[in-house]
């Protein structure tokens, strides 16, 4: 069964509650970036947040997360779009640490000290919004639940989890969002604030009726409707043409020390793992093109 996430509000229409369950998705991308243990932990809570982020979306847009720290992972890139897509990456995917008091380590994984990075493609053509916001846990939820409060003036609980079985393959991975919309009820809130301390395991929730039960788990006894659902999946947005661009602005000199000395580039997708050949005729073709950018 596809990976899916659900949008509901309560009928009084102050209460917004996004759900999903990303197994499938954070499986194949831990995968691909051939992720440690505690590495598969955070990119996998990485992922949930990530589609959680792009469900906020209006069609055509797409937004990007950069989680940023002082930790052996280094980095952890989040690109999710408004259609469901989603990638990720983390720049050092062996780093691993030993859980503490029998939980798994992201927030040493990542760093305490860092930045969370949100950029957002409205889709217009002109430059991307991007808001910066210190991390606040690294754990991912609470560093994304502050972002929306702190950049986006939008009170939200965000909660994303993850378990391995025991090969160390993603068993399961989802999450939740909520957010006080400006005629929210302070009783209601009050309750699903409750309801959140007292939420059981997501894996649990997940395993026992994917998003859907994570929802029903939130409301409790508020009426609420289902407003929609969609799958969510993995795409990644690289290809030759990108590659290419990427290439013309090293400029001409270095373009050409390149061919001079390597004769070839091989350029390896972050996100996807695929490797870019581009020989002496694809670098002569480039170096023109950046000849002929520059007037030199």
């Amino acid at each position: 069964m596809a990976d899916q996430i659900i949008r509901a509000l309560c009928l009084s229409g102050g209460i917004r509650v996004l759900a999903c369950n990303a197994t499938l998705l954070a499986r194949e991308i831990c995968e691909l970036q051939q992720t440690s243990a505690t590495a598969s932990i955070a990119l996998s809570r990485g992922l949930a947040g990530g589609a959680l982020m792009g469900a906020l979306l209006k069609t055509g847009q797409r937004t990007a997360l950069k989680f940023e720290g002082n930790g052996p992972l280094r980095k952890m890139i989040i690109e999710a779009d408004s259609d469901g897509a989603v990638r990720g990456c983390v720049g050092n995917p062996a780093a691993d640490l030993e859980p503490v008091d029998g939980t798994w380590n992201v927030a040493g994984l990542i760093g305490r000290a860092g930045f969370l990075t949100v950029s957002k493609d409205l889709g217009t053509g002109g430059l991307p919004y991007q808001g910066v916001v210190q991390l606040v846990s690294s754990q991912i939820g609470e560093d994304l639940a502050y972002y929306l409060a702190d950049s986006e003036q939008t009170p939200s609980a965000v909660g994303v989890g993850a378990t391995l079985s025991d090969d160390g393959i993603v068993a399961v991975c989802g999450g939740f969002l909520v957010q006080a919309l400006p005629k929210a009820d302070e009783a209601e809130l009050e309750k699903i604030m409750a309801r959140i301390a007292e939420l059981p395991a997501l894996s649990e929730l997940l395993e026992e009726g994917g998003a859907e039960s994570i929802v029903r788990e939130l409301f409790g006894d508020i009426p609420y409707t289902l407003l929609e659902s969609h799958d969510i999946f993995f795409r990644c947005g690289c290809g030759l043409d990108k590659v290419e661009r990427a290439l013309l602005t090293l400029g001409c000199e270095e373009l050409r020390d390149m061919r001079l000395k390597e004769n070839c580039a091989d350029v390896t997708c972050e996100f996807c793992r695929q490797t870019y050949h581009l020989g002496e005729v694809e670098l002569d073709d480039l170096i023109q093109r950046a000849t002929e950018q520059s007037g030199n």
